[in-house]
């Protein structure tokens, strides 16, 4: 029996709220976690009571024999490599007082319904969509937060500053400090974000169709890119070489403190076939400017099949509808549009819909802020204004 057979009638997802907290803390990866799991802890306990994904998918397979399998050989991978990532989410376990493996088993994401069963278990028009505008008086990386509709009002803002006694896994990093938005129980680094080095990045979900256990979860890739200094080490991160990815993202990146032009870079990542994660870069220079969804556009890459790619076709198809985006209002009517017939940019058509964007974020790299919209763009002034803060 699964669990969401036992949930409490009293769980349940509210309308929109006009509100996201936020969690300064400061620690070992594990003390930032405990903090995470305290504070948050009601948020968290929530969201694994209504992911219909844990409860319905990938808890019945975890208690299968061939389902722990995968699970043992994907946590002892990224022991091997992150070994901090995982006291941080030993942490957030502890301080929310859930079961480790449940959010160990949102961070596989569909791993284990393809590594066990051969196909992706949900067929649903997931995503988010990205437009980065390079021009003179306008430097912006914006995006959609797209999520099953139980994320809605289930996320959060941390804001840490790591530091450790010696160097912490594949990378010997010692110190991170970042801001980033995070799913109830995820570990920071997969939505939208930023670092004092001045990394900027947003993520958006790629569903290749074969997927493989025992590498790493791209939520522990992106994890890591919340150490890069340099777009050098952005790239070496995302290859994640002697292991690779065991499925794939697309990251939209600039960094606020290189020389030279701005330029933005869109990184699609594919599963690794051997030992590291495919790889390939789009880089918009001064005047040009890049949309991304939920779909490979450069890497040859064999996807699913179903409304992941058919809703991310349709936003596409809205997207070069308009002119080349020039200015903030530009960006903000592509991501607030909801012309389309189905699958809209800005997703809530109605209190029913399985999919919806729960909030939007403008990085404006000449002001250094981050705007987030807990509602649409176009009708709504950001819920907050961020200073992004960089190290000297």
């Amino acid at each position: 029996m699964g669990e969401s057979s036992k949930m409490s009638p009293s769980i349940k997802n509210i309308p929109r709220r006009q509100a996201i907290p936020i969690l300064y803390t400061r620690g070992t990866h594990y003390d930032v976690g405990y903090d995470v799991g305290r504070t948050f802890a009601a948020i968290i306990k929530n969201f694994l009571q209504l992911s219909g994904p844990l409860n319905d998918t990938y808890l019945p397979l975890y208690n299968t024999d061939e389902g722990r399998k995968v699970y043992n050989e994907t946590l002892e991978s990224v022991k091997k490599s992150f070994p901090q990532y995982i006291r941080e989410m030993e942490g957030t376990a502890d301080g929310a007082q859930v079961e480790f493996h449940k959010l160990f088993l949102l961070h596989m994401d569909e791993i284990l319904p393809v590594a066990v069963e051969g196909k992706n278990s949900i067929n649903q028009p997931i995503g988010c969509s990205t437009v980065c505008v390079n021009e003179p008086d306008c430097e912006i990386l914006a995006h959609t937060e797209d999520a099953l509709s139980e994320v809605l009002n289930h996320y959060y803002f941390v804001s840490a500053h790591i530091v450790s006694d010696s160097p912490q896994g594949k990378y010997n990093v010692t110190e991170e400090r970042f801001t980033s938005l995070c799913y109830a129980g995820h570990l920071p680094g997969y939505t939208m974000n930023y670092n004092h080095h001045g990394l900027v990045f947003s993520i958006n979900t790629l569903s290749a169709s074969k997927l493989y256990s025992g590498k790493t979860p791209r939520h522990f890739i992106t994890r890591a890119l919340l150490s890069a200094e340099n777009f050098a080490q952005a790239q070496l991160i995302l290859r994640d070489n002697g292991v690779g990815a065991a499925d794939g993202c697309s990251v939209n990146m600039t960094f606020l403190k290189q020389d030279g032009d701005r330029l933005f870079h869109n990184a699609e990542m594919g599963p690794a076939e051997r030992d590291q994660s495919q790889l390939n870069i789009l880089t918009a220079s001064p005047g040009e400017h890049i949309v991304h969804a939920n779909m490979y556009l450069r890497l040859p890459v064999p996807e699913v099949n179903g409304l992941i790619i058919d809703s991310s076709v349709e936003r596409m198809k809205t997207f070069k509808s308009f002119n080349a985006p020039k200015t903030l209002n530009d960006v903000i009517r592509m991501l607030g549009d909801q012309s389309a017939k189905e699958h809209t940019v800005f997703r809530e058509k109605d209190a029913k819909d399985i999919i919806k964007t729960v909030c939007v974020g403008i990085f404006d790299c000449r002001k250094r802020t981050w705007s987030l919209y807990s509602d649409n763009p176009k009708f709504n002034a950001p819920l907050v204004v961020m200073p992004l803060v960089i190290k000297d």
